[in-house]
């Protein structure tokens, strides 16, 4: 609840410090005293707009600061802790406005967006006047009272989280399925490409050994004779040859007997050419044993490679490049069949959150509709007591117009209402009087009080056009929701003062050079006189004094 509200050089308050309590607070004082002027800057906390205008004139900026026990409030504490912005039992929101329009908020000293004050006010506080904060106007505010009434908003959150898992099931099984005919097509082409690769059936290192082949064959008839011209030069030759003449140059350096080392190793060097000669000679002999001219092997080596280049070509890559591509295609082909796979996986699973969201809607629809009879009843009771004779309230409940599973359920929430005999049922947001939408959002509260998650509620002059007997059932009404929490109510009624457990006095302060507004706690005595001033005017009477004396004491037994 509110514990405390501070507002500096705001509009015409220079500084107002306000300690809070639990139960029922009237705020009371004369027209134009600046009772609505704590409510404004208490909006401005929540996250309302502001501009410059605001600041009370000569200061260069408007401070206002509301603080809150939040140890009974689990969903703004968890709001909280999600931000790491603190875990205290009590958070402190404030609002700063600077003379040339700058506005800046805080949320335990933390600055924050205005969106942030605004979402964590809807935790904290419901304002209900004839401008602003009107929440029961929203109908995700119906829905919400609807499922709280019917303490079913667990399974409302079930159904929530259902529907969303469906969706974004739903998300990647269309996108998988918006690339199907894509990869199918893709999945065609591969296959073809492999299984000509697959046909080709290339070793690892043929390619090498055919084309070495080729060579050697296409050249086999210069090859056959040049090696038989190496082998004639070199031991063949009549005419002289290389191991002749090695042969006739060791017999030559051997006669002569000389210990001179540079001979000896010239005598080595040739025995070791003479050797390796005769190695090569044997080399040749045996390549030249072994050695076919054939012209088929040849043609054949020629086919295998014009095919192997011939892929290579379509495929626009190096010949010695087509193993990896066919490894790469196989690769390929195996993720899109796995995409495939995960295309069906991702179909179980959005028939499976459906069943699911299905079964949890169900449930919830059966609940809502048994709360919705429920409900409409008892406000329509409470209407009745509230000066609106022949007035109707219902609940109405329509299916959406898509089948897909929604976040909300299986249903709209919206609140209906008709204010006079014969007019048909309209959307509460369509309700033309202030002071009328004020009691129905009463005659809301007052039912759904016991289940709402709001503790504090707001009423700015909810008692607009009412007067008599209807005026004291509002009182008796705010303060029954006093009993549960806290009410801060502005009234012009004395019977809903009365009704208080504590009353707030507003007053303008005036010197020679300034006007400002102040607010003080009344005590018994001085309650009994703010009543009797209601009552009868400016002019107390002992008439006056004695009605306002048993107003405040039969509210208070």
């Amino acid at each position: 609840m509110l514990v405390h509200l501070a507002i500096h050089n705001y509009a015409i308050v220079e500084q107002l410090d306000l300690e809070l309590r639990s139960g029922m607070t009237a705020i009371t004082g004369e027209t134009g005293a600046g009772k609505s002027i704590m409510l404004d800057a208490l909006g401005l906390t929540l996250g309302d707009r502001a501009d410059s205008g605001v600041v009370r004139p000569g200061s260069d900026k408007a401070d206002i600061l509301a603080t809150f026990d939040i140890a009974d409030i689990a969903e703004a504490r968890h709001w909280l802790a999600e931000r790491d912005l603190g875990d205290d039992e009590q958070v402190i929101l404030r609002r700063v406005i600077t003379a040339e329009g700058r506005s800046r908020g805080y949320i335990n000293g933390t600055p924050c967006p205005q969106a942030d004050l605004r979402e964590l006010g809807e935790l904290l506080i419901d304002i209900h006047s004839q401008h602003e904060h009107q929440s029961l106007l929203k109908t995700d505010t119906h829905r919400r009272l609807l499922d709280e009434y019917a303490g079913c908003a667990d399974l409302a959150r079930q159904v929530q989280l259902a529907a969303q898992r469906w969706r974004q099931t739903q998300q990647a099984l269309d996108k998988a399925n918006s690339s199907s005919d894509e990869q199918q097509a893709r999945l065609q082409l591969l296959t073809y490409q492999l299984e000509e690769l697959e046909a080709l059936s290339l070793g690892d290192n043929e390619l090498k050994e055919l084309e070495q082949q080729q060579r050697e064959l296409s050249n086999a008839e210069s090859l056959l004779a040049g090696c038989q011209q190496v082998i004639d030069l070199c031991a063949d030759s009549d005419a002289g040859n290389v191991l002749s003449a090695l042969n006739t140059s060791l017999n030559r350096l051997s006669g002569f007997q000389s210990n001179s080392p540079a001979l000896n190793e010239a005598a080595n060097l040739l025995a070791s050419a003479q050797i390796q000669v005769e190695e090569a000679i044997g080399e040749l002999h045996r390549f030249l044993d072994h050695f076919e001219a054939d012209p088929q092997r040849l043609q054949d080596i020629e086919e295998r490679l014009s095919l192997i280049y011939q892929l290579a070509r379509k495929h626009k890559v190096h010949p010695d490049e087509l193993l990896s591509l066919q490894q790469q295609l196989l690769d390929e082909v195996e993720s899109l069949n796995a995409n495939d796979q995960a295309g069906e996986r991702l179909q179980e699973e959005l028939d499976a959150y459906a069943r699911h969201y299905q079964s949890k809607a169900v449930e919830l629809s059966q609940l809502r509709s048994q709360a919705a009879s429920s409900l409409s009843t008892a406000v329509d009771e409470q209407m009745q007591r509230l000066g609106m004779p022949g007035g109707c309230f219902s609940v109405h409940l329509s299916a959406h117009e898509s089948t897909d599973p929604h976040p909300n359920g299986a249903e709209r929430v919206e609140f209906l209402v008709s204010t006079n005999p014969g007019q048909p049922a309209k959307p509460l947001a369509k309700v033309a009087s202030g002071g009328e939408l004020s009691r129905i959002s009463l005659a809301i509260q007052v039912i759904t009080a016991q289940t709402s998650r709001v503790p504090t509620l707001v009423f700015d002059e909810v008692d607009v056009g009412i007067g008599g007997p209807t005026a004291e059932v509002v009182g008796q009404l705010l303060r029954q929701l006093g009993a549960r929490g806290q009410v801060l109510t502005v009234t012009h009624l004395p019977q809903v003062a009365a009704q208080s457990h504590q009353q707030l006095f507003v007053y303008k302060q005036r010197t020679a050079h300034s006007t400002q507004s102040a607010v003080r706690e009344l005590s018994h005595d001085e309650r009994v006189e703010e009543v009797a001033r209601m009552l009868g005017g400016i002019d107390l009477t002992e008439a006056s004094l004695a009605h306002a004396r048993q107003m405040v004491g039969s509210a208070n037994h």
